[in-house]
């Protein structure tokens, strides 16, 4: 089993928006901590001048899912500028089970990094809040895929989409604020930012001490996303998604084919 030749292998599926098999089908000896050197290598391939690494991204981070997939912590996925839509528009025909969920996405200012943080050490390295619409993609066949899988391929990372207007962290409190998500006009899912591990510091607190074990950090000018406020819903071409977050505005998202 050489990790390169799979992470070429999910490189490809990513790129081309092509169904494969789960990795564990012929490596069912494959560790995580092998899915994320795979989730590195993979990301590597497609980094140019202008695909640029900016960020990460959290999955997992609901307690109850962690439970149900029998995980004691999030994962995380890596994000890059290509994956970042300059418009609202979202052109599923380039995906194979494309979903969407609401999020909060963190730019930082300082580099965080190590074992022991703590959220008293994070509040002054944020920049800012920005209202955040993932679209997830798993590569899998069947949306069907272990925790090793889905590690593998970049936690189902696909675009994200960033609200115009940018947040002072200090804002709002950001475990209590809501969304509420539409699909067409009809209202599909509801949340409040303590559906991410109590309070989305927290999700940034782990995502740190996790990243920490690869000698990795949050680089100031990355950006980090906490985690779905909501689960997500599966779309299609002329789907209209709209996230309503209340007072803080909302984010719409046009999807063609």
């Amino acid at each position: 089993m050489k990790l390169d030749q799979l992470a070429k292998r999910v490189a490809e599926s990513q790129k081309n928006g092509c169904e494969m098999d789960k990795l564990t089908i012929s490596n069912p000896e494959l560790t995580v901590n092998q899915a994320y050197e795979i989730q590195k290598l993979s990301i590597n391939e497609t980094l140019t001048d202008d695909n640029r690494f900016i960020g990460w991204k959290m999955g997992l981070t609901s307690k109850a899912k962690q439970q149900q997939v029998g995980v004691e912590e999030a994962i995380y996925g890596r994000l890059t500028s290509d994956m970042e839509l300059t418009k609202p528009v979202l052109k599923v025909g380039e995906l194979i089970h494309p979903r969407v969920e609401p999020e909060f996405a963190f730019l930082f200012k300082d580099e965080l990094k190590g074992a022991n943080i703590t959220a008293k050490d994070v509040w002054p390295a944020v920049e800012c809040v920005f209202l955040a619409l993932e679209v997830i993609d798993s590569r899998y066949k069947n949306f069907s895929f272990t925790l090793t899988d889905v590690v593998a391929d970049n936690a189902s990372s696909a675009k994200i989409l960033l609200s115009n207007q940018a947040y002072s962290p200090y804002h709002t409190d950001w475990a209590q604020a809501e969304v509420t998500l539409y699909q067409n006009g009809e209202m599909q899912k509801r949340g409040r930012g303590e559906a991410v591990l109590d309070h989305p510091i927290h999700s940034i607190v782990e995502l740190v001490k996790m990243i920490n074990r690869e000698g990795l950090s949050i680089q100031a000018g990355m950006i980090v996303l906490v985690g779905g406020i909501t689960d997500a819903v599966s779309i299609q071409a002329s789907d209209e998604i709209m996230a309503d977050y209340g007072e803080l505005g909302k984010l719409t998202l046009h999807v063609i084919e």
